[in-house]
């Protein structure tokens, strides 16, 4: 899995994984799926350390992106706050619960995708 720089993502992925990072997102990973997925481009993988946080996370994403318009698509899992899927068409944010992001394990699951591990504060 070789690693990406922030300058090789899209602006709009750069951007997401900023707006994640506003509201204490952890572990927040961004995966290069072009060339392994038709689905998307791109995926931005975070952590929300509880489902108010994980649902405050998403809400700041959509609210900021749009200020840039950049709409999703597609939004599921707002209301349950376990897994929140923004779906940009080129990208996608997935917002995990810790327990949820452990089960479903996406980073393994595309495990051979580039990646970049945005840094914390």
């Amino acid at each position: 899995m070789p690693d990406l720089k922030p300058d090789e993502l899209p602006d709009e992925v750069r951007r997401a994984t900023e707006l994640v990072l506003d509201r204490k997102g952890s572990e927040v990973l961004a995966l290069d799926l072009r060339g392994i997925s038709s689905a998307t481009d791109f995926f931005v993988l975070a952590s929300g350390n509880s489902d108010v946080q994980v649902k405050a996370i998403a809400e700041h994403v959509i609210d900021e992106l749009k200020k840039e318009n950049h709409r999703p698509d597609h939004v599921e899992g707002l209301s349950g706050g376990r897994w929140v899927l923004l779906d940009y068409i080129d990208f996608v944010v997935h917002v995990f619960h810790p327990q949820a992001r452990a089960f479903y394990q996406l980073e393994s699951l595309w495990g051979d995708a580039p990646r970049w591990l945005a840094e914390e504060d």
